[in-house]
């Protein structure tokens, strides 16, 4: 088989399908997903053993390929003539190689993809914490990408992001935006994310905050006059706070508690879901600190932030249930996908 002649052949069949994902592993078809539902590409043949590897190979470096062989797992990113551009992951199953690829289109508006506009002025802040959180595969990178094209489009600040591996290309227009990749460019975030101070940065884009490290330097630039945009796999603002600073020991939680009332922006925290036209449409809750949420997080009363989300519309906060609510009022989702996500479906039947 001609590897690259053939990868060719379905990465065209992605984008034609407005497919996000490819998935090639050893006795199946190609299978790609549109709208979040799996499908086999029936009219290819169940790919072989020597068929994965002959695409990894087709697509990383020989070195690239040797060390997967001796981690047994990769990140790469591949750039397809030129114009397409994928992010892909290698790993190992039952002693196989398979292979996942995801598409990554260019940098979005807010607008064609149906996320609030406040996320554009807070794109302007110049400096604190902002987190977009949810599980993987809910479209936190590319809300990310939309805040920096913002930034890009309209300010000159200089944008460095740190990420593993690189996704979103961007092109200088008002901004300077460096972007690193792990493994490539830098060692580690934490490493990437120290050597940022030193190179006049105004704004930090981490792909993700992973661990203590990072998480502490990334507290310290929103608080020493750097805005830091970042994701977290959390699955409410709440619980996001939480995760931070139960990342910290016992005895340093005062001091972080004290510094994310101070540093917090707000949290984003966003899920796709199937709408009914056969798409994906994010749902979404925004926490904004403010006074009541710093004093509760000061407070050690997180769980109290829910009621503070609900009751701070006029602040421009959005609760998740009133979110969903507007989407089956609007006609964009059912009100069975809107139950199955929500956290508190008595409470969102109420509001329909």
């Amino acid at each position: 088989m001609d590897y690259k002649s053939e990868l060719n052949e379905l990465i065209l069949t992605l984008v034609k399908e407005e497919a996000s994902d490819l998935h090639l592993g050893v006795g199946n078809s190609p299978i790609i997903r549109i709208a979040g539902e799996l499908i086999t590409l029936i009219h290819k043949p169940a790919l072989t053993s020597e068929d994965t590897v002959g695409f990894l190979r087709a697509m990383v470096s020989e070195r690239v390929f040797n060390e997967f062989v001796i981690k047994q797992e990769l990140d790469f990113p591949f750039e397809h003539l030129g114009e397409y551009r994928l992010r892909g992951n290698a790993y190992f199953q039952r002693g196989l190689v398979s292979i996942s690829l995801r598409l990554v289109p260019k940098p979005k508006s807010f607008e064609e993809l149906n996320l609030p506009k406040i996320l554009a002025d807070i794109s302007h802040a110049k400096q604190g914490l902002f987190l977009v959180t949810g599980p993987v595969r809910q479209g936190k990178s590319t809300t990310l990408a939309a805040m920096v094209n913002e930034i890009n489009k309209t300010e000159r600040r200089h944008i460095i992001t740190i990420e593993d591996p690189v996704e979103y290309i961007f092109e200088n227009e008002k901004a300077i935006i460096d972007q690193r990749e792990i493994g490539m460019d830098t060692q580690s975030f934490r490493s990437a994310l120290r050597q940022s101070f030193r190179q006049d940065m105004d704004v930090i884009m981490l792909g993700e905050m992973r661990d203590l490290e990072t998480i502490s330097s990334a507290v310290t630039a929103a608080e020493t006059g750097h805005l830091v945009l970042s994701t977290l796999h959390t699955n409410s603002a709440a619980q996001t706070i939480n995760r931070i600073i139960d990342s910290f020991p016992a005895e340093q939680q005062e001091q972080v508690r004290y510094q994310l009332s101070s540093s917090l922006i707000g949290v984003f925290s966003q899920r796709l879901l199937p709408t009914t036209e056969g798409g994906l449409i994010p749902a979404y809750e925004l926490l904004l600190n403010n006074t009541a949420i710093a004093n509760l997080i000061r407070d050690d009363r997180v769980h109290e932030i829910d009621i503070i989300i609900e009751t701070g519309r006029d602040q421009g906060m959005i609760d998740f249930n009133r979110n969903l609510a507007e989407l089956v009022r609007g006609g964009r989702i059912t009100l069975e996908t809107a139950m199955s996500h929500s956290r508190n479906p008595r409470s969102l039947e109420k509001m329909i």
